[in-house]
């Protein structure tokens, strides 16, 4: 099985804290539209697996008009293999959630949606800059159940400046309370060349204590077990049966192919991506070419990347397929870097798997590195 992400690069407003590529003019979006319909024709040769799970990221895909929306799948059914059942997310801004076009999109076949609540609480979400209010969160989310989407998810921040202990319980209980099956929790992170980065450097807004961001991560942690939620992946927690199968599609190697500017596609060898600008790529499909840079994976590249991804999961790194895909040199050696981590109750051997302990959790992408090869 395969996944398709799409990215779809406009946004109403800009987030302080966000780096991922995205315009707040849509002047271009028609002529983007057709450019991705064409870069699908071009890419159908790409995958050679079924496609079990499509995602439309950004960006904020919820933006785009319901034939837009309509047309790109119905040309992804045309060229490529979708099975029965197939995972379709559609990530959506609670400003844009309506009666009507939750019932446009479910009719035009998405099965997921991914709401950016980011809090329920007012002081958050201006600090942050976000299009919709505290209201807008909550609403949007009972607008969505209603209209009988239940595989849903959110995105919480922690961290912040603005964020208390009390209100990161109040928002985490929010979303307990409304019964949403998937939560992606993410620390807030200061990203190069963001807004944020600008206005802390300027001592406008309050810099980001990292303390403080480990300490409302052992609180997530333990409130979702409580309430019955598989920490499957960092940053991610799911009712059973919920996971995300396309992310988690990226964690276990599977082969993916990204449309659109600044996507990333992955076939087991090489990884390569688009260009991060929108007037380019529609520039390069209009001539038939899709404007991508690639680089091809050593067998050193692939084990770290293994590595990096499966100690972000639950189940951890499989010491079978270690050895198996690269041999016994390399996993002895992973082992015994992991020894030190161990001794410290960080890392656990557990059933031929060596995963993160709580503790190892806060530590795990210095983990992996200290892992790599």
């Amino acid at each position: 099985m395969a996944g398709i992400y799409l990215h779809i690069p406009f946004c109403r407003k800009a987030c302080h804290y966000c780096n991922f590529h995205f315009s707040t003019s849509t002047k271009l979006q028609a002529d983007f539209v057709q450019s991705l319909l064409k870069e699908i024709l071009l890419q159908k040769d790409y995958l050679h697996e079924p496609v079990s799970t499509i995602y439309f990221g950004g960006g904020t895909p919820s933006i785009l008009e319901i034939e837009e929306l309509r047309l790109i799948l119905q040309t992804l059914r045309q060229h490529f293999s979708i099975t029965e059942g197939a995972e379709i997310t559609l990530e959506a801004n609670p400003d844009d959630i309506t009666t009507g076009k939750l019932r446009e999109w479910k009719a035009a076949g998405i099965t997921r949606l991914s709401m950016g609540a980011q809090s329920f609480a007012e002081a958050d979400l201006v600090w942050m800059n976000r299009a919709h209010n505290a209201q807008q969160a909550l609403q949007s989310i009972q607008l969505a159940q209603a209209e009988g989407f239940h595989n849903i998810t959110i995105d919480l921040i922690y961290g912040t400046p603005t964020l208390s202990d009390e209100q990161w319980k109040l928002n985490v209980q929010q979303a307990i309370d409304l019964g949403i099956p998937h939560l992606s929790c993410y620390a807030l992170t200061v990203e190069p060349k963001t807004a944020l980065e600008k206005l802390i450097s300027k001592n406008e807004l309050a810099p980001v204590d990292n303390q403080k961001q480990a300490h409302h991560f052992e609180l997530l942690m333990q409130w979702m077990q409580e309430a019955g939620y598989e920490h499957y992946e960092i940053s991610n927690f799911a009712k059973p049966g919920y996971r995300s199968r396309h992310n988690s599609s990226y964690w276990q190697g599977v082969h993916y192919l990204g449309l659109g500017p600044s996507a990333h596609s992955f076939n087991g060898s090489t990884r390569q991506w688009n260009v991060s600008n929108n007037a380019l790529y529609i520039k390069s499909l209009e001539k038939d070419q899709v404007p991508f840079e690639i680089e091809y994976l050593t067998p050193t590249e692939q084990v770290n990347e293994y590595l990096m991804t499966a100690l972000r999961t639950m189940e951890g790194v499989s010491l079978k397929k270690l050895q198996e895909d690269f041999g016994e040199e390399i996993t002895a050696k992973v082992l015994a870097a992991a020894k030190p981590y161990e001794q410290a109750q960080h890392l656990v051997e557990e059933n031929d798997y060596l995963k993160t302990t709580t503790s190892g959790k806060l530590l795990a992408d210095g983990i992996a590195s200290d892992l790599f090869q």
